[in-house]
């Protein structure tokens, strides 16, 4: 009992009130392996790319809005939406449109490390502020949607 009384004073305490919007067009990256050569490790250049293109859009995005990068806890939505396989027949893209079917690569969480790691010091000053994260693949128009929300103190 006491254990509900905490989750729920956490959610009421504090409205949020707040809240970033970035969408960023195109097929969304997972966050790829790192590489090692000359006994050094780097980022692939698709995934630094794919960062680059979703930290600018939230800039962007921030500056519209005239915000600043926040210290405060976020919580951290992101929509993955990923094309349908063109080699699908009719009834099978279809059923991907009403999520029958649902995207296998790349993996949820590397798609949240990618979006992360991109909104690191624009968005919010390091991703161990995330308290709550949700992702969702799903097929449609390629796009990713992030929602980052805060309390207004």
């Amino acid at each position: 009992m006491a254990q509900k009384k905490l989750d729920s004073d956490r959610y009421t305490s504090r409205p949020l009130a707040q809240a970033l919007h970035v969408v960023v067009d195109g097929q969304p990256v997972g966050k790829g392996r790192p590489r090692f050569a000359n006994n050094r490790a780097y980022t692939p250049m698709k995934t630094k790319n794919y960062e680059h293109r979703v930290g600018e859009a939230a800039r962007l995005e921030m500056q519209f809005q005239g915000m600043d990068l926040t210290e405060q806890p976020v919580k951290l939505h992101i929509l993955a939406q990923f094309e349908i396989p063109k080699s699908w027949p009719k009834w099978k893209r279809q059923a991907a449109l009403l999520g029958i079917y649902t995207p296998g690569r790349p993996d949820i969480d590397n798609v949240a490390k990618a979006v992360l790691d991109a909104f690191n010091g624009i968005v919010y000053k390091d991703d161990a502020q995330v308290y709550e994260l949700t992702v969702k693949k799903m097929y449609g128009q390629p796009l990713m949607v992030a929602t980052v929300s805060w309390a207004d103190d």
